[in-house]
């Protein structure tokens, strides 16, 4: 049996048709569709290991590897692309700061933090989905969406002040077609946007000299290093924390994609925890960054579509490949930060409404002091990356925002609801 059936015949969709996880279109508009995952994920993943000191290409490799086994594990139900998670970077940078923690004893951090990821998809796989229901209902997981999102404004911005004039044409392109085109240029209008600014900032000499000279230094085959992990003790402490945050971006990205595509994914929770969980700890068993579902990959199937796991298949695949290529990968590279900017400004924006459509889905009552209160400061905390220092410890607002929404905001419903009781 295919895996994939395929959608219609393949090759044309009405404006308003969805193409669902386990439909595909003919291979060719897959692969394109795979592309755009790639662009989307491809500056984040790889600017990780380099704040962190983690090799890019194996970062790359495990990247793929663990999408692929994410995508295993999940049945091809739940389309998404795993790459290097951000929140990790500030803790482990402390990690080497405070303790000299060195990339094995990250990597150790990594391995336990993804173990704990993957013990909580086991627990919600046994004891049912709505023990996460409980902890995490619609207007946690809604706030998680809509803070990821907006956190995320500030570097979209930031990369499209760079080069505003290719950016601003890849903007334009990709709102563009988005609204006005019922073909096929609409679903591919991120694809198509980076390309036009791509070719502009090209013709008009504005590539990074760098890393157009990478581009031609590259060879085209390369081994990616590979790194054993160590676990000290004196590392968890900085990184176990995180494990929160995966949980949270994981269950909210998952919410998120059942919102936009109007599908009940609840029964595969538990299994993308798991997959979350094995695919950081392969990440961190060989010397590549954490992995968690990506913000932007999600954005692209709200802005297409199209939630083809075949797409994300693609996407993997390409990533291994890439790992192998440096001159590929330099290639990518040499998209200006200002084009991805002006791309993701769309797919980011695109993700924060999805929070707030979680929200009215759920009708989450804005009335309530609760609600207001904790969800409020939690976002504000997230998008202003308000950073808080617990002894050694520096802590974004992204990671303690989301764990206190998490946390704290279970905890006050109940004394709201027993201070409410006659």
């Amino acid at each position: 049996m295919a895996l994939w059936a395929v959608h219609g015949n393949g090759r044309r969709l009405l404006r308003d048709s969805v193409v669902s996880s386990e439909e595909r279109l003919s291979w060719p508009l897959t692969i394109g569709f795979g592309v755009q995952h790639l662009l989307a994920m491809f500056g984040t993943t790889t600017l990780v290991p380099l704040l962190t000191g983690f090799p890019v290409a194996t970062t790359l490799l495990l990247s793929g590897v663990g999408t692929l086994l994410f995508l295993v594990i999940t049945r091809n139900r739940v389309p998404s692309y795993l790459g290097s998670s951000v929140a990790f970077v500030v803790p482990m940078s402390a990690a080497v700061g405070e303790v000299g923690a060195g990339p094995a004893a990250l990597l150790g951090g990594i391995m336990v933090v993804g173990l704990v990821v993957l013990a909580f998809g086991v627990a919600v796989k046994a004891l049912g989905v709505r023990l996460l229901e409980t902890a995490m209902p619609p207007v946690v997981t809604g706030a998680i969406v809509l803070m990821i999102g907006l956190s995320l404004a500030p570097q979209s911005v930031s990369s499209f002040d760079q080069q505003r004039v290719p950016a601003a044409l890849t903007l334009g392109t990709v709102v563009l077609l988005t609204v006005i085109s019922r073909g096929m240029a609409g679903r591919a209008a991120v694809l198509i946007g980076v390309l036009v600014g791509w070719l502009y900032a090209a013709g008009m000499g504005q590539l990074v000299p760098e890393r157009v000279a990478e581009l031609a230094a590259a060879p085209w085959i390369g081994i990616p290093e590979m790194i054993t992990p160590q676990v000290h003790v004196s590392v968890v402490p900085f990184v176990l924390p995180l494990a929160i945050v995966l949980v949270a971006e994981h269950v909210a990205h998952l919410k998120a994609v059942a919102a936009v595509s109007g599908r009940d994914l609840d029964p595969y929770v538990g299994d993308a925890l798991i997959g979350g969980g094995l695919a950081t700890m392969l990440s961190g068993s060989a010397g590549g960054s954490a992995v968690s579902s990506y913000a932007a990959n999600i954005g692209v199937m709200a802005a297409t579509r199209v939630y083809s796991t075949a797409s994300c298949f693609v996407a993997a695949l390409a990533a291994i490949v890439l790992s192998f290529s440096p001159k590929l990968a330099a290639l990518i590279n040499t998209v200006p930060m200002g084009v991805l900017g002006g791309a993701t400004l769309v797919l980011f924006g695109m993700l924060a409404l999805v929070g707030v459509r979680i929200w009215l889905d759920a009708r989450v009552d804005f009335a309530d002091p609760v609600n207001l209160a904790v969800l409020g400061t939690a976002v504000i905390a997230g998008v202003g990356d308000l950073t808080l220092s617990v002894g050694d410890l520096r802590i974004t607002g992204l990671v303690w925002g989301s764990i206190g929404i998490v946390i704290v905001f279970p905890l006050l419903r109940n004394l709201a609801d027993v201070r409410n009781v006659p």
